[in-house]
Parts: structure tokens; C-alpha cells; sequence
């Protein structure tokens, strides 16, 4: 109904909406927000497992500076010798090349072990355990599911993805080949997966090998998980063929299974 002014005679402009004009844009302006609310908790949600896995790292990574470190002395990297998982490190290396008659280091790297599943094995398997390891209980290590990582500390400026692609593909090809009689090309270029041929390189970069539970090899990148594959054959291979390929300067035979 409209309002009529006593004076002029016009009508007046209405005060008040119909209750049937509120309701409408509330109800509109209600699913807006829903929406908006839902994508919010979509997106969260998305984001939360890499975020979870990031802030493990992080701390990981504070942890490792508060324990002492072991000095790989032909490369000068250091390794914390205690992991913030109890993984103790328990061989150090230097894997390196020539090139036009140049000494080439190319990465450092560190072994770290449970050392109490690794003397419950050796245990087990061979009694009591001897003050000096043995080739048998280098091989039981090997064979066996302990969980176990190895750290591949850069130093060789130059180095790109394609590179270490290439070496472990030829690396693991050649190892597994002695046993099965072929390469195996397929399986071989699962250990560093997905990884990006984009992915720069720097001195002082990591890559993780991690051998978990059910003979499953988990490869990280600088902190991105790149591959996660379940192999007997990859598990005890990988770390083989980069003890084979490297100089220890610190043995595991000196070390393996003992405090």
C-alpha cells in the first residue's frame, strides 16, 4: 500500500520491504557463505597432509642441530649422527669420479640403522654377536626388513636430476641383472620416480633413501617425496650399490650392529 502526501497529493516512497523481499537475498547470502565455508574446508583439507609432513621435517631438522655431527673428512659434510626417529648413523662415505683427469666429489653420504632391531637381528640369526662384523652379518642386513636410510649430502655443484637418474638406473640395472639375469629396467628407474628433471641441484641439497617395513623404499628430494615402492630386490640393491660404488670412510663393519 503506498503512502499518499496530505499536501502535494504524490505518493511517498515506501519505509519498509516486504517480508517476502527479506527473506529472499538472506537465504541467497546464506548459500553464498555456505559455499564459501565448504570451499574453505575443501581447501584446508587439501593442503593439510603436506603441510603435516612439512612441519615434521622442520622439526626433524631442529632436532638434528641440537645432536653432535660426524664430519665425512674427504668431503667436509656432516651428518648428525642421531636421526629424531633413533636411527643412528652408522657409515659415512664419499662417492666421487674423474672427469679429464679431475677428482670429482660428487656426494656425501650417510647410513643410519636401528641399532637395537639391528642387534635383535644379528642375534637371532648368529648368536652372540662378534666384536668385529662379519660378510655374513653385512649380508644379513641387507637381506633382511630393518628399517634403515641412507642420506645423500650434494656436493658437486653441477650435479643434475638426469645425473643421478642415470647413475642409480645403470647402478641397480647392473646389480640386479647379476642375480636375476636381467636389468630390469622398469624397477630400476622406480627408486627416484616422479622426480622432476627441473629439480635444481645445489651443494648441500639431500636425498633420502628410506627403508621402511615390508621392503618398501620411500625416496625424497630436498624434503619431496618423489617415489614409494614396495621391492625385496630394490631394498637390499640400493643400498648395495652405493656402498659398492663409494668410498666408506667410516666402515659398517667397524660399526654394524654395535653402539
Amino acid at each position: 500500500m503506498l503512502d499518499i502526501d496530505t499536501k502535494s497529493g504524490a505518493a511517498l516512497k515506501p519505509t519498509t520491504k516486504d517480508k517476502g523481499d527479506e527473506i529472499e537475498p538472506k537465504l541467497a547470502n546464506n548459500e553464498q557463505d555456505e559455499e564459501k565455508m565448504q570451499a574453505q574446508t575443501e581447501d584446508k583439507s587439501a593442503h593439510t597432509e603436506e603441510e603435516i609432513e612439512q612441519e615434521d621435517d622442520n622439526k626433524q631438522a631442529k632436532k638434528e642441530k641440537e645432536v653432535p655431527v660426524e664430519v665425512e673428512p674427504k668431503s667436509g659434510i656432516s651428518f648428525p649422527v642421531r636421526l629424531s626417529d633413533g636411527k643412528l648413523l652408522k657409515a659415512v662415505g664419499l662417492r666421487k669420479t674423474s672427469m679429464l683427469g679431475i677428482s670429482i666429489k660428487i656426494y656425501g653420504f650417510g647410513i643410519y640403522a636401528n641399532n637395537e632391531k639391528l642387534k635383535d637381528l644379528l642375534r637371532t640369526k648368529i648368536g652372540k654377536t662378534p666384536s668385529k662384523p662379519t660378510k655374513e652379518m653385512y649380508q644379513l642386513v641387507i637381506d633382511n626388513d630393518v628399517g634403515m636410510k641412507v642420506r645423500l649430502v650434494i656436493g658437486y655443484s653441477g650435479l643434475t636430476m638426469t645425473m643421478v637418474r642415470k647413475s642409480f638406473d645403470e647402478g641397480l640395472g647392473a646389480a640386479i641383472k647379476k642375480i636375476t639375469g636381467a636389468k630390469n629396467e622398469e624397477l630400476t628407474k622406480k627408486i627416484i620416480g616422479e622426480a622432476s628433471d627441473d629439480i635444481k641441484l645445489t651443494p648441500g641439497s639431500v636425498i633420502e633413501i628410506s627403508r621402511l617395513p615390508g621392503f618398501t623404499l620411500k625416496t625424497k628430494v630436498k624434503d619431496e617425496i618423489v617415489s614409494t615402492v614396495e621391492s625385496e630386490l630394490l631394498c637390499g640393491h640400493t643400498y648395495t650399490c652405493i656402498w659398492e660404488k663409494s668410498l666408506l670412510t667410516k666402515k659398517p663393519r667397524k660399526n654394524l650392529g654395535h653402539p
